[in-house]
């Protein structure tokens, strides 16, 4: 008898710890399922906040063309990163003025579009991106460049203030002559050629750009 109850007990004994093991997996389990569940909370949060800071972000830019430019980056940064503006990314790259219009600025850049350096004669484009034309090219860059911030806004007081028109000076020396056509804003060169705006108030972290659908010379 008494080895039979000692069986039972060591049974009974057994049992309880194979069910206080099970009991402490279950636990574990359930530890492990909720730490789970807890991070891929954090994930989805982390990942909400991100999309709602890209929306917000989104809102302040401009598109051209499908390409965004953010009023938080350079005009150098923006200007890059767009398809109608490759040419003028070219040309700013081979007149080694990139340095310039990372700067703080702020500058004001009228940029011409890739069909406005196309409408230039054939082989114009190739041969202004050579070395050796490197003075020429940055001449007529600067020339598309105005120091300080000129909004469309300003521009147009300017013009009113000017009864119809207005004369600015470039980074090149050269000026400018700003007026107003059947609603648009159109720029002058030194030839007297027209540009229009066909994008205004593209705000930079250092200026503004302008798009335009005509390169400017600054002379003959």
């Amino acid at each position: 008898m008494k080895l039979i109850k000692s069986i039972g007990i060591v049974a009974m004994t057994v049992s309880l710890l194979l069910v206080s093991c099970k009991d402490q997996a279950a636990e574990k389990e359930a530890e492990k399922m909720k730490m789970e569940q807890e991070m891929a909370e954090k994930e989805a949060d982390s990942l909400k906040m991100l999309e709602e800071e890209k929306m917000k972000r989104d809102a302040t830019a401009v598109v051209i063309n499908g390409d965004m430019m953010y009023p938080d980056l350079t005009i150098v940064e923006n200007v890059s990163t767009s398809n109608d503006l490759t040419t003028l990314v070219a040309a700013v790259k081979a007149a080694e003025l990139v340095e310039t219009l990372s700067s703080e600025g702020p500058f004001t850049v009228f940029a011409p579009t890739n069909d406005a350096f196309s409408a230039l004669p054939e082989g114009t484009v190739e041969t202004l991106l050579q070395p050796e034309n490197k003075a020429t090219l940055s001449g007529i860059l600067t020339y598309h460049v105005v120091s300080g911030t000129i909004m469309a806004g300003d521009l147009l007081k300017m013009i009113e203030e000017g009864k119809g028109k207005t004369t600015f000076a470039t980074v090149n020396g050269a000026t400018l002559t700003a007026m107003v056509v059947d609603g648009k804003v159109m720029i002058k060169d030194a030839t007297g050629a027209t540009a229009t705006v066909a994008i205004a108030d593209v705000k930079q972290s250092n200026g503004v750009v302008h798009v335009i659908d005509k390169v400017l010379l600054p002379s003959n």
